[in-house]
């Protein structure tokens, strides 16, 4: 099979893992080796859904051992098959890297043979890449669950960041879905891979020159839609991981209809549930920089999220006691609870109001978005001039302001293919 063809089906393929972020990781370029990590790097480029492209974003193979129902590569399913040597990849990546198409690699696989024989070709190909290409860019890559942990750790001396998918929120669908998998297979990796990230910090504190183990530190993905588990659940499960994995993210990928199994939604006039994905991630925001807490966004009364509206906004409808908010007194958790100031808004309250107090007109040059916290925030005491709102009006206020339900057509993701408009 040409190059080109073997390019297509495997990148293709790779499109349905959402696990591309800003790489987390400054490292500057060295002597005599090609390619650098910026802290901010690897987020430039979006396809229509949303997606990061600006990693070249390919699996190893597509050809698979396991026969899961939600995924497209499953081996029961009549898509055409390829596998990348570990040498055609690397020439691949850096011819790309050359021409300033990409910023780094994204390296996933199916289970080819075995997860111990898979991994071996990952690292095979990162060594190379590493040592004979001198690529010093960043690297993405997934481990996979069941391999030996020497090569897990191996792998992860190689990459920046590694990652393993949750697959779904919960064990009994993925024993429905995914039979060849278990939930405590997937989990011994991330636990492998947090305690040797742990591990690496104290050597070098030590050692300034030992090698690195994940350095970016590790994420993981999971599919939402295609199994019946409430948002209450899904974010449970993404605190929990949190709190156990010290992730850096979780990702959340809408499902996609690849399979006609009575097990799973049905082609007929399925749509991918992107607004419940972007209300998950609004949520996830929270849990990572707001200091909320899963249990604090939705309970047993309310398991979803409100599509209509995001959760911080939902959250203040539901405790509308906490309000209003003095800003001149207020400390910083309380501040970061109110509609419209953000983590970098709130900081800034903490410093200026320390020369004198502040006004409404002070808090829009601070960069708060005053129109929605200008129902929960007073000044000296004192309301917004004029503002009268009762809670229904402010719901429909608050609903006002939210912009159009993603009710469009689901975008394709670009390609290194595609041509620029």
């Amino acid at each position: 099979m040409e190059l080109l063809d073997k390019l297509n089906i495997l990148a293709d393929a790779a499109k349905y893992d959402a696990a591309c972020t800003s790489s987390g990781l400054d490292r500057a370029g060295r002597s005599g080796t090609i390619g650098s990590a910026s802290m901010t790097g690897c987020c430039h480029t979006f396809s229509a859904d949303g997606r990061c492209v600006s990693l070249l974003k390919v699996l190893m193979t597509n050809i698979c051992i396991y026969d899961c129902l939600y995924c497209i590569n499953r081996r029961t399913n009549d898509v055409r098959r390829a596998a990348f040597s570990p040498r055609e990849l690397c020439d691949l990546t850096m011819g790309f890297y050359r021409r300033n198409y990409i910023e780094g690699l994204f390296l996933s696989s199916a289970v080819i043979r075995n997860p111990d024989y898979t991994t071996e070709l990952m690292i095979q190909t990162l060594h190379l890449l590493r040592t004979e290409y001198r690529f010093g860019g960043y690297i993405h890559a997934k481990a996979i669950p069941g391999a030996d942990p020497l090569l897990t750790h191996q792998l992860g001396l190689l990459a920046d960041r590694l990652s393993v998918n949750i697959e779904l929120p919960s064990a009994k669908s993925l024993a429905l879905l995914a039979p060849d998998k278990k939930k405590e297979a997937l989990l011994a990796p991330m636990k492998q891979i947090r305690d040797g990230i742990s591990l690496s910090k104290q050597e070098l504190k030590l050692y300034r020159h030992t090698p690195r183990f994940a350095p970016a530190g590790q994420s993981t993905q999971m599919i939402i839609g295609a199994t019946p588990e409430s948002d209450r659940h899904i974010l449970a499960l993404t605190q929990g991981l949190y709190d156990r994995y010290c992730l850096k993210r979780v990702f959340f990928s809408a499902y996609m209809p690849v399979s006609t199994s009575p097990l799973l939604p049905s082609f007929q006039d399925f749509k991918p549930p992107l607004l419940r994905e972007h209300r998950l991630y609004q949520a996830d925001w929270l849990l990572r920089f707001y200091h909320f807490r899963a249990e604090e966004l939705l309970d047993e009364s309310q398991p979803n999220l409100d599509p209509r509206m995001d959760p911080k906004c939902c959250w203040a409808l539901r405790h509308l006691q906490f309000f209003p908010v003095e800003v001149n007194r207020a400390d910083y958790e309380a501040l970061l609870r109110v509609p419209g100031i953000g983590v970098t808004s709130a900081r800034r309250i903490l410093t200026a109001r320390r020369v004198g107090p502040l006004t409404f007109e002070g808090l829009k040059r601070l960069g708060v978005v005053l129109k929605r916290a200008q129902y929960f925030l007073t000044c000296s005491g004192r309301c917004l001039e004029g503002l009268r709102v009762s809670e229904d009006g402010l719901l429909r206020h608050l609903l006002a302001l939210e912009p159009p339900a993603q009710t469009s057509p689901m975008g394709e993701q670009l390609s290194l293919f595609d041509q620029a408009v």
